[in-house]
């Protein structure tokens, strides 16, 4: 197991696709969809938490690990681990009510990045694009780019259809003229009432043979097809592959998460993955991702048995921030204050 550093000076600029704004819940807890989404993560909860280093938690403050919906507290978050941007994410699942409500609406996420621009950007999320209407989200996208300054958006297919449903073809050929990055969750939906069949990176061959100027981050790697993903990616370099929600394995599972990385490094080398966290309200989410990627290294016997290669810091640098800037055309410059405004007691 890795030591943990609890310093956090690095120089790595770090921006974050996909930090999650979920809305106020106690109004739509009720629904049996989303009741049903609250078991399934108490179920993932147990894999993705399940033997994290005690050491992790050294140093961090009580209003870290309590849940918050305050976009103040992600900032400080932020500063405290040195996260220069997030990309803020409005939760849609709609599937959860019914198609009733969104758990967050993109006018919401807007208020909060044009309270502090510097750190944050929109996300826009355009899920569900067939259930509301392909003519209704081309106009949408249209609106955000146009009129905001979007450069970066969301689609969730398990709420939806599936990747390569024909009846996006309009819609992704217009996100492609755009020229925004388009973040797309793959591989199992992970919470249900979403449907996974919906989201196997497998289709992503379809989308990027057909429009090979759309810019994709494929969410949390196709897991658990891993292998898929690498594979479309490998021969459609308009695909990235993102290690959100993945990244704590490095901690926790750090030989599971060798193979993770070390395959896309192998397929992909260090220039199309992209770093993200998953934050959904828990600070430890954000630490966990920044020491996960920051400190981790391949283990030698794995560098010499499956033939991936030693990450370097370039690479980090690159995973980190330096891609995804890339992609969005801002400058990769550190943000991040010196000290967190919070304070409180430590755990």
């Amino acid at each position: 197991m890795q030591e943990i550093d609890n310093t956090f000076d690095d120089d790595y600029f770090k921006i974050d696709p996909e930090p999650h704004l979920l809305g106020d819940m106690d109004t739509i807890n009720h629904f049996p969809g989303v009741k049903m989404w609250w078991k399934a993560i108490e179920n993932i909860n147990r894999p993705l938490m399940q033997k994290i280093p005690p050491k992790l938690l050294s140093g961090m403050e009580k209003w870290e690990v309590t849940k918050s919906s305050d976009p103040q507290m992600l900032l400080a978050v932020m500063d405290k681990y040195g996260v220069d941007v997030a990309c803020l994410l409005p939760e849609s699942m709609m599937d959860t009510t019914g198609y009733t409500t969104r758990w967050c609406t993109n006018g919401e996420m807007a208020k909060v990045v044009e309270s502090n621009p510097d750190r944050f950007m929109y996300q826009p999320n355009i899920s569900p694009i067939k259930h509301k209407g392909v003519k209704n989200t081309i106009w949408e996208l249209e609106y955000w780019v146009k009129e905001k300054g979007a450069k970066i958006f969301k689609f969730y297919p398990p709420e939806d259809t599936y990747i390569n449903d024909p009846d996006l073809w309009p819609f992704y050929k217009k996100a492609e003229e755009l020229g925004i990055v388009l973040d797309i969750h793959t591989g199992f939906s992970w919470v249900p009432p979403g449907k996974s069949k919906y989201a196997l990176p497998i289709y992503l061959d379809d989308v990027a043979r057909d429009f090979p100027e759309l810019k994709i981050n494929a969410f949390h790697m196709g897991y658990p097809y891993c292998d898929d993903l690498n594979m479309v990616a490998l021969g459609h370099p308009n695909v990235y592959v993102c290690l959100s929600l993945l990244v704590p394995w490095a901690l926790s599972a750090p030989r599971k998460f060798a193979h993770i990385i070390g395959e896309a490094l192998r397929w992909l080398g260090p220039d199309r993955i992209i770093w993200g966290t998953d934050y959904a309200g828990f600070g430890i989410q954000v630490k966990a991702a920044v020491v996960g990627l920051r400190d981790f290294q391949i283990p030698e016997d794995m560098q010499a048995g499956w033939g991936y290669p030693k990450i370097t810091a370039q690479d980090r640098r690159k995973i980190f921030g330096l891609n995804l800037a890339r992609l969005l055309g801002v400058k990769p410059e550190r943000k991040v204050r010196k000290k967190s405004p919070q304070k409180g007691e430590t755990t």
